[in-house]
């Protein structure tokens, strides 16, 4: 998969623009505040139709205007694609091949991407929300499914959410209807719940390799995702149903005291461990980074396994945060492999040696040559 043209009009500081990529890696070269980081990010938009910098459409609407235009032609095994997005404060418009798509999750897959900037390092270290993140926009775009239950559980979850504040303030009496959105959430939570854990297993395996790698076989990386539910009862879409049902019962008292849903993968985490022990609390900062960059690269193999095809990589100045070991891992396993689209204030810190024939572009004050 790769993006063969972007066209922009009125996104960030990109008035107009019209440019035409190649297969392999594209280096952005630029000053900072040049509109570099604004290049990948139009590219991650284009793809899931959400920013990852912003929740604010306008935000990405350049100043004094009321609308942004993204559109891209994307080559796939498959043949050519046409994705146009429009954005403003009223919402977004998607098209594919110039029909309009009813629901963005029809849309988002279309075009699948990573992104690996300096703060994605941090992805051991950080907040759970990091995490959870991470798993529901990157599992989203391997699966239609996944981001349909997603986007159902969030809504019921505001639903729920709001009747055990009513609860809790004795403006509802009502808890059959409790437990009509207490079943209807176990059952969207299910479904996220076990394709989470069946696809942090698959990357797990990737990541495992990548990470030996990297350590020179002196280290083991495995995942954990932390529940509030018994390991045994994962092993299944039903019993993580009944086991969530069985918490929504024993803790209602306490969900209405709180005014909240206490239980679910909204309050999920993932861990890494490394030779057995969790990572973020007991390992190095190389260590943590050597486990991030293991896991974003694994990204790239799972992606193709799981959609057929290679995904487009984002890589926003992240090589001045790897030392030159990790470097090396990264910029080997993108050579020949994956469209990528790199930036850097310089290119004294791209190896010529590990990047060959990239197609350079500078961009000054949002203009692309």
């Amino acid at each position: 998969m790769r993006i063969d043209e972007l066209k922009l009009r009125n996104f960030r500081n990109y008035d107009q623009l019209d440019v035409q990529f190649a297969p392999g890696v594209n280096v952005l070269i630029g000053e900072n505040a040049q509109g570099k980081t604004n290049l990948l990010e139009a590219i991650y938009v284009l793809a899931l139709a959400r920013s990852h910098r912003t929740s604010n459409n306008r935000n990405l609407v350049e100043w004094e205007h009321k609308t942004a235009l993204l559109a891209g032609r994307i080559t796939r095994k498959t043949g050519t694609t046409q994705l146009e997005l429009r954005m403003s404060s009223n919402g977004k418009q998607a098209k594919v091949n110039h029909i309009e798509q009813a629901k963005l999750s029809t849309y988002v897959g279309e075009l699948n991407v990573i992104l690996f900037a300096p703060e994605d390092l941090k992805l051991v270290k950080g907040s759970p929300q990091v995490r959870r993140r991470f798993m529901d926009i990157e599992f989203g775009q391997m699966s239609n499914r996944y981001l349909y239950n997603v986007s159902q559980y969030r809504r019921i979850l505001k639903q729920r959410n709001a009747y055990l504040r009513q609860l809790h303030f004795h403006e509802a009496h009502d808890k059959v209807y409790l437990s009509v959105l207490s079943d209807q959430l176990a059952a969207y939570a299910a479904e996220i719940i076990a394709q989470r854990v069946e696809l942090l297993g698959r990357l797990q395996t990737w990541s495992q390799t990548i990470h030996a790698e990297i350590s020179q076989q002196r280290e083991e990386l495995h995942f954990r995702y932390s529940t509030a539910l018994p390991k045994e009862q994962l092993t299944s879409v039903d019993m993580i149903y009944m086991a969530l049902l069985q918490k929504f019962a024993d803790n209602q008292k306490k969900e209405i005291q709180q005014g909240t849903t206490l239980y679910g993968p909204q309050r999920d985490d993932l861990r890494f461990l490394v030779n057995g022990k969790d990572v973020a609390t007991f390992g190095s900062q190389g260590q943590q980074r050597t486990a991030a960059l293991a896991t974003k690269l694994a990204e790239i193999d799972l992606m193709k396994a799981e959609t057929g095809e290679y995904p487009v990589l984002l890589l926003d100045d992240v090589l001045s945060e790897l030392d030159e070991i990790r470097q090396t891992h990264l910029l080997t396993a993108i050579q020949n492999k994956v469209q990528t689209f790199l930036t850097t204030t310089s290119l004294s810190g791209v190896s010529s040696e590990l990047i060959k024939d990239p197609r350079l572009f500078q961009i000054k004050a949002g203009k692309v040559t």
